[in-house]
C-alpha cells in the first residue's frame, strides 16, 4: 500500500466529504422504533462568511451529531441561512451607490429583485465553507428564512397573534437607525462607554417668583443631548421636592424659541439626581413619552428619519444633522449666557448593531408583539427542567429577561424581508391583516388596499426555526418525530434575541419544547484577550486556515483549547495542537500499515473470537484496559457535552500511551520474523486499538479518521462501508484489569526515571548501561524478569541486577519510584574524575550566582526601588537556582 510519508490534508478532505454526501449519511430515515437525536444549526447570515466564532459553534455541534450518529440512532443536523434583512439590504445598497444610485431611484421590486440575485450568485458561500469544515448536516434540508415554506409559517404566526390579540401596532418610542432608516427591537442596540458632557442650560422662568425669600429667575436642567431642546414641551420636578412646589403650574421660556412650556409634577422624577429639575422631550426619550401620556402633552418630532432636523425644530436648524445641530445650539445659549456650566461625563451611547451609527429614541408607528402572555410558559419549562442551560449560571439571565420582558417591536422600514401582511382600505383606512389583499372592504365596500410598507425584523422569523424548518403549518412526519429537538449550541449574547423567543413561539404553535438542552459556548478571542473582528484586523480567515493545516487540525484545535462554556483565546500557535496531533496519527499509521503487510494475515480463530489472553503479553493486556477506560471517559464527556475534555483524553491516549508506549514496545515482535505467533498478535492489537482509537477520533477528526480506517479496513475485519456509520465503541468493563495497569504503570515510571537518569550524565542515547534495582517483593522481581526486554527497548538497559536487598553500588546515581530504588553505576560509562571535576566547577558558579541574587533580594534599595515584576522575577530566579545547587550537590556526592 502505496502510503505519503506526509500528511496532507488537501488530497483527502474533498474526497471523503464528496463520498460522505454521495452516499446520504447524513440524511436520517424516520424510525419510529428508534428515538432520534436532533440539532438546528444557528441559521449564519446570508452575507456572512466564515469566522473563527461559527468554527467553534458548528464544529461543537457537528462532534455530537457525529458521535450520536455512530450509536445507531437516526440523526438529524437541519442547516439553514437567516436572510438578514438589514444587513443584507446595506450590501446591495452599497452596491447600487457605486452606480450612482439609491434604492428609491430603482424602486422596491427592483431591489428586491436585485437581493434575490445577488443571494443566489454569492449566499450560499457560507454554506460550502461549512461543508470545507466537515459539517455533516442534512443538506437536502436545507432551508432559507425567506423561502416559500418559511414565507408562509411567517404569515400564518402573524395572523394568529393579531386574531389572539398579541400583535398591535400604535406609537412607541423606538430605537431608531437614521443610517439604515429602521426601527430596531432593544435587543439590536449595542453599548458602548463614550467620553461626553453634560451641559447644565438655564431655562429662563416666564414670571421670576419668590420662593423662600428667594427670586428665582430660571431653573437648571442638564442634558447629554442639547439639540433635543427644541422638543421640549414641559420640565418637570417630584411633587415632594420643597425647592419646587410653589413652581408647579407657572412656566418657563424655553431657549432659543418663543415658546413657553409648563413646570410639571411626577414621581418619575428623581430628586437626589442633579438639580431634580428635568427637562421632558416626548417624541425624543422612552421616559419622556411615558409622562407625555400621563400628563397629555404635545409630541414634537423635531427630527426626520434620517437624523436631520425637521421644520418643526424651527427655521435657524431646519436641515442641520441631529450633532451639527447640537454644535450650533450650544454656541448660541454660550452666547445667550443659557449655560449654567458645563461637566465631563462619561456615558452609555446606543449603537446599530449592524452599522454602528448612534441611535435615536424615535416617536414612531410600529408593530409589537406582546411579550409578558407568551413569556409565563417560558419560564415554567426551565423552571421544571423541562429545558436546561449548560452553563447553569445562564438559567439566571434567561429568569431576569424573561421576567422583565417588554413587547418586541417586529416592524423594519426596510425593504428585503417579510413584509407584513396588514391591508388598509384606500377609501375608509381600515385595517385588515390577512396573507392577501382582500377583495373588498368590508365597511365600505371600496376593492382598493394598500399593502403595509414594512417588514418583519428578521428574528421574526428566525423565532420559528424549531418548527417552521420541518414544514409547519403543514403536518408533516418530521414534525411529529424530531421534534422537540434535542440540543442547541449557541451563544450567549443572543440568549434574548433568539433563544428565548424560540421557546416562546414552539410552546405556543406547538404545544412543545423547541430543545430540551441549550449549550452557550464563550467567545473567541485573540491572544490579547480581545474579541475577534474584522474591523481590528485580529480575525483569521478559517478557510486559509483549512488550506494550510487541514479542516481536521483547525477543528481538534479549537475543541481542544475551548473548556465547556469559557471564553476560547485563539492564535496560531494553538493550530500547532491540531497539525501535530494530526502528525502524530499519520506517522503511526504508516508504521503500522507498512510493516503489517509484510506479516501473513489474521487467522479467522483470531478474527472471529478475539486472542486468546495466554497469547498477550502485559502491554497487550495494558493497551486494551487502558482503552476501554479512555472509551468509557470519552463517552461520559460526549454525553456531558464536554468535548474539549473528551479531545484530551483522546489525544493522551493516542499520542502518550498507544504511540510512545504500545506501539515501540510492539516493534520488537512485529521484526520478529522467527515469532509468527507473536508478529500476528501485535499485528491484530495494532490494527484493532488502532482502528478503535479512530471510531473514537472520528467526531473530532473525521477525515483522518476515514482515511485511516479504510486503510486498516484492507487488512482487518471492519464491516461498515465508512467510519462515520460504524459503531461507536463501547466499553467492555472486563477487559479493565487494575492489576495489569498497576505492573504496567510501575514499569513505565521505571523507564522514565532510567531515562531521566540517563539524562543528568548526559549519555550517548545509544549506549548501552546495566541498572541495579532495589525492589519490594518477588512478585515483582518476577515481573521485571519476564519484561526485562521493555528496559532494553525503551532505556538501552543490557543487564537488570534485580534484588530485594541490594545495596547501593558505588559510584552511582539513584532515583525512586513508589516502593522501588534504581541504580545506574557509572563506573566505565563515563571518566568519573573528569565528571566530577565538571559538577565541581558548574555547582562552584551556581554558588555564585545565588550569592550575587542573594544580595540583591536582602539591599533594600534595591527593594524600595525597581518594580515588583523585577523583584519577583529576581525571587524566582534564586529559587530555580537552589533547585539546580541542591542538584549538583547530590550528584557530587552520588560519585564519591
Amino acid at each position: 500500500m502505496e502510503i505519503n510519508k506526509n500528511y496532507e490534508p488537501q488530497k483527502i478532505e474533498k474526497k471523503w466529504y464528496r463520498f460522505w454526501l454521495d452516499k446520504g449519511y447524513f440524511t436520517p430515515d424516520i424510525d419510529l422504533d428508534s428515538k432520534p437525536y436532533t440539532i438546528l444549526i444557528p441559521p449564519p447570515n446570508v452575507t456572512g462568511i466564515l469566522h473563527m466564532g461559527h468554527v467553534l459553534n458548528n464544529t461543537l455541534q457537528d462532534v455530537m451529531i457525529r458521535y450520536k450518529r455512530m450509536t445507531g440512532i437516526p440523526t438529524l443536523w437541519i442547516p439553514g441561512v437567516d436572510h438578514a434583512g438589514i444587513a443584507t439590504q446595506n450590501v446591495v445598497e452599497r452596491e447600487l451607490a457605486k452606480e450612482g444610485k439609491t434604492r428609491h431611484d430603482i424602486g422596491r421590486e427592483a431591489l428586491i429583485d436585485r437581493v434575490w440575485k445577488w443571494k443566489e450568485e454569492k449566499g450560499n458561500r457560507i454554506i460550502e465553507q461549512l461543508k470545507q469544515l466537515g459539517c455533516s448536516c442534512d443538506w437536502t434540508r436545507q432551508r432559507f428564512t425567506m423561502d416559500e415554506g418559511l414565507s408562509d409559517a411567517v404569515q400564518e404566526v402573524f395572523i394568529s397573534l393579531y386574531d389572539k390579540g398579541l400583535i398591535y401596532k400604535g406609537k412607541r418610542i423606538i430605537n431608531w437607525c437614521p443610517r439604515c432608516v429602521t426601527a430596531l427591537a432593544n435587543d439590536e442596540v449595542e453599548y458602548e462607554q463614550s467620553a461626553g458632557h453634560l451641559w447644565h442650560i438655564k431655562y429662563p422662568l416666564a414670571i421670576p417668583c419668590i420662593v423662600n425669600s428667594k427670586k428665582i429667575d430660571y431653573l437648571t436642567v442638564a442634558t447629554t443631548r442639547p439639540e433635543t431642546l427644541l422638543g421640549d414641551t414641559a420640565l418637570a420636578v417630584n411633587p415632594n421636592d420643597d425647592r419646587y412646589k410653589d413652581l408647579i403650574g407657572k412656566t418657563v421660556k424655553l431657549p432659543l424659541t418663543d415658546r413657553e412650556i409648563p413646570i410639571i409634577a411626577d414621581d418619575y422624577v428623581d430628586m437626589e439626581f442633579g438639580s431634580g429639575c428635568v427637562k421632558i422631550t416626548p417624541a425624543h426619550d422612552p421616559n419622556d413619552y411615558e409622562v407625555g401620556l400621563r400628563h397629555n402633552l404635545d409630541q414634537l418630532l423635531i427630527m426626520d428619519e434620517h437624523g436631520i432636523m425637521n421644520k418643526t425644530a424651527g427655521k435657524e436648524f431646519n436641515g442641520l444633522n441631529r450633532f451639527d445641530c447640537r454644535i450650533k445650539i450650544v454656541k448660541m445659549l454660550e452666547e445667550k449666557q443659557l449655560i449654567d456650566f458645563i461637566e465631563d461625563h462619561d456615558h452609555s451611547v446606543g449603537q446599530c448593531y449592524r452599522c454602528d451609527t448612534v441611535i435615536e429614541p424615535y416617536l414612531s408607528d410600529q408593530w409589537f408583539v406582546k411579550m409578558k402572555p407568551l413569556a409565563k410558559r417560558a419560564i415554567e419549562v426551565v423552571k421544571t427542567g423541562n429545558i436546561k442551560f449548560q452553563p447553569e449560571r445562564w438559567t439566571k439571565v434567561y429568569y431576569h429577561w424573561m421576567e422583565n420582558v417588554r413587547d418586541w417591536c417586529i416592524s423594519r422600514q426596510i425593504w428585503w424581508g417579510h413584509r407584513i401582511p396588514a391591508y388598509y382600505c384606500e377609501s375608509c383606512h381600515k385595517l385588515i391583516v390577512a396573507k392577501e389583499a382582500p377583495d373588498i372592504c368590508p365597511d365600505c365596500g371600496n376593492d382598493k388596499f394598500r399593502q403595509d410598507e414594512d417588514v418583519l425584523d428578521t428574528w421574526f422569523s428566525s423565532w420559528l426555526w424549531p418548527f417552521s424548518t420541518m414544514g409547519w403549518p403543514r403536518k408533516t412526519p418530521e414534525l411529529e418525530y424530531f421534534l422537540p429537538t434535542n440540543l442547541l449550541i449557541t451563544e450567549p449574547g443572543i440568549i434574548y434575541l433568539w433563544v428565548a423567543r424560540m421557546i416562546m413561539s414552539t410552546l405556543e404553535f406547538m404545544d412543545k419544547i423547541p430543545f430540551d438542552t441549550v449549550l452557550l459556548h464563550g467567545m473567541v478571542l485573540d491572544d490579547e484577550g480581545k474579541k475577534m473582528s474584522k474591523s481590528l484586523g485580529n480575525s483569521p480567515d478559517p478557510i486559509h486556515i483549512i488550506e494550510e493545516y487541514g479542516a481536521d487540525a483547525l477543528r481538534f484545535s479549537m475543541i481542544f483549547n475551548t473548556p465547556k462554556g469559557q471564553d476560547s483565546c485563539y492564535s496560531n500557535s494553538i493550530l500547532e495542537t491540531g497539525r501535530n496531533f494530526a502528525n502524530k496519527i499519520w506517522n503511526a499509521y504508516r508504521f503500522i500499515m507498512m510493516n503489517v503487510e509484510q506479516i501473513g494475515d489474521i487467522p479467522s480463530s483470531i478474527i472471529n473470537s478475539g486472542l486468546n489472553p495466554d497469547q498477550m503479553e502485559l502491554a497487550d493486556k495494558w493497551i486494551y484496559s487502558r482503552l476501554n477506560q479512555v472509551i468509557m471517559e470519552v463517552t461520559k464527556h460526549l454525553e456531558n457535552l464536554r468535548m474539549n475534555d473528551a479531545a484530551s483524553i483522546l489525544m493522551d491516549f493516542i499520542w502518550k500511551e498507544f504511540c510512545s508506549w504500545y506501539l515501540e514496545l510492539s516493534k520488537d515482535r512485529i521484526y520478529n520474523q522467527n515469532d509468527i505467533e507473536g508478529q500476528l498478535t501485535a499485528k491484530y492489537v495494532l490494527l484493532d486499538v488502532f482502528q478503535t482509537s479512530m471510531r473514537l477520533l472520528q467526531p473530532f477528526m473525521p477525515f483522518i479518521s476515514e482515511e485511516i480506517w479504510q486503510g486498516i479496513k484492507t487488512h482487518f475485519p471492519l464491516k461498515s462501508e465508512s467510519i462515520i456509520i460504524a459503531d461507536f465503541p463501547q466499553s467492555d468493563p472486563q477487559k479493565i484489569e487494575e492489576n495489569i495497569d498497576k505492573d504496567m504503570l510501575l514499569i513505565q515510571n521505571a523507564i522514565v526515571a532510567i531515562r531521566n537518569l540517563r539524562k543528568q550524565v548526559n549519555l550517548n542515547p545509544g549506549k548501552e548501561i546495566d541498572i541495579a534495582i532495589k525492589l519490594a517483593d518477588n512478585e515483582q522481581i518476577e515481573l521485571f524478569k519476564i519484561y526485562g526486554n521493555y528496559f532494553t527497548k525503551l532505556a538501552r538497559v543490557k543487564n537488570l541486577n534485580l534484588s530485594t536487598n541490594l545495596t547501593k553500588p558505588a559510584s552511582s546515581i539513584a532515583s525512586v519510584v513508589q516502593n522501588i530504588e534504581i541504580y545506574l553505576p557509572l563506573e566505565g560509562l563515563i571518566d568519573l574524575s573528569k565528571e566530577k571535576e565538571k559538577l565541581l566547577k558548574q555547582y562552584s558558579k551556581l554558588e555564585k550566582e545565588l550569592q550575587v541574587i542573594n544580595s540583591k533580594l536582602h539591599n533594600e534599595k534595591f527593594l524600595t526601588n525597581a518594580p515588583e515584576q523585577i523583584v519577583e522575577k529576581e525571587r524566582d530566579k534564586f529559587e530555580e537556582i537552589k533547585i539546580k545547587v541542591n542538584k549538583t550537590a547530590a550528584l557530587i556526592n552520588d560519585l564519591k
